[in-house]
């Protein structure tokens, strides 16, 4: 269905509008549209606390109460590396150096998931598709009901209660489930397309998936024995999982986003006009928030330009922000992370009846 769907191309100002201002502004200051010195050192800081953070639990194996505060730390750090190294290099927005940006996607590897998929997943389907059922592959969550197109089933009454565990468990069921799911079905959701999987690919999918197993698994298991190392996995996965969720969720499922319904695969507005639709931001203004987000809480920014790097975001909402007054535009942002968090828990609710 996907290769069908159009966006609007009949008077496509305000694109050529945004898009000259955002190159205007790149020009003036100089600046690469990839990452700089900034990202480099966030870079270096999170992968160094990976590998402290490892060895310290692993081999230093320090009492079990430090060692639950250090695997909570440690499941923060995935998904920081997923938020800053992983998703700019996938985005190929880290460096202008591709073979590096190539280099660093690999991370996600590292962490247990697979590159070639996420760029099917993320980059072609979410990116182009955002909010339509059955397109946008990160709104099809098992056991919840996201979009008014998706059937309403008894459970999902209860999904304002339960979601939280869905989120916790979801980077250990993508990591150890979802991926061998994609794998020999050889299709993003039930309903996709089969995508072209080359050999290479199945080699390295294998590869990095023993890689991941020795390094979190048998590894840890042969040092601290198996159930602190069940247990440690659990806490460290859950944390990774609630953080990625979340982040994903607020950006798409709140109450100020457009869910639409698409007729005769159709959509009326311009393709930039239905990112803004169907995107939001939040916290903008916390720096902390910005910095362990790798930028995802300018989610807006982020839809428009995924080939920008995070690192220029706070300059490119402004001229954003502005542009939308300019055209008349709605633009979604959420003054915190909690104004957003009760707006998606609002959502799930509503869908829920």
């Amino acid at each position: 269905m996907s290769q069908s769907i159009k966006f609007s191309n009949v008077n496509t100002v305000f694109s050529k509008s945004l898009k000259q201002k955002i190159n205007d502004h790149f020009t003036s200051t100089l600046q690469k549209k990839t990452g700089n010195r900034k990202i480099f050192i966030k870079a270096t800081i999170l992968l160094a606390a990976f590998i402290i953070l490892y060895a310290v639990l692993v081999f230093v194996q320090p009492h079990w109460s430090i060692s639950i505060v250090l695997c909570i730390l440690f499941g923060s750090n995935l998904a920081a590396i997923g938020f800053n190294i992983m998703h700019d290099a996938g985005h190929n927005s880290f460096s202008d150096n591709k073979n590096l940006n190539t280099v660093l996607s690999y991370t996600l590897n590292l962490l247990g998931g697979n590159i070639f998929f996420w760029k099917i997943k993320h980059n072609i389907a979410h990116h182009t598709y955002t909010n339509i059922d059955g397109e946008d592959h990160d709104i099809e969550v098992k056991f919840m009901r996201i979009h008014h197109d998706q059937k309403l089933k008894k459970h999902h009454r209860y999904q304002r209660f339960y979601f939280p565990l869905l989120y916790g468990i979801s980077y250990l069921a993508w990591i150890f489930y979802q991926d061998y799911e994609k794998y020999f079905r050889q299709r993003m959701g039930v309903s996709s397309e089969r995508f072209n999987f080359p050999l290479q690919e199945k080699i390295i999918f294998w590869t990095s998936k023993a890689l991941h197993f020795g390094l979190f698994i048998i590894v840890p298991i042969l040092y601290v024995g198996f159930l602190p190392t069940f247990i440690g996995l659990l806490i460290a996965g859950m944390v990774c999982g609630m953080s990625l969720a979340t982040v994903f969720q607020l950006a798409h499922v709140v109450s100020e986003t457009e869910f639409k319904t698409i007729n005769l695969a159709k959509v009326e507005e311009e393709w930039m006009i239905h990112q803004i639709q169907s995107t939001a931001n939040f916290a903008t203004r916390n720096k902390v928030l910005t910095w362990i987000l790798g930028g995802l809480n300018f989610q807006v920014e982020h839809h428009l330009f995924p080939k920008i790097s995070h690192v220029h975001y706070p300059a490119l909402n402004r001229i954003v922000q502005q542009t939308c007054k300019e055209y008349n535009i709605k633009y979604n942002e959420y003054k915190s992370f909690w104004s957003a968090f009760r707006s998606h828990i609002n959502v799930i609710h509503s869908l829920s009846r």
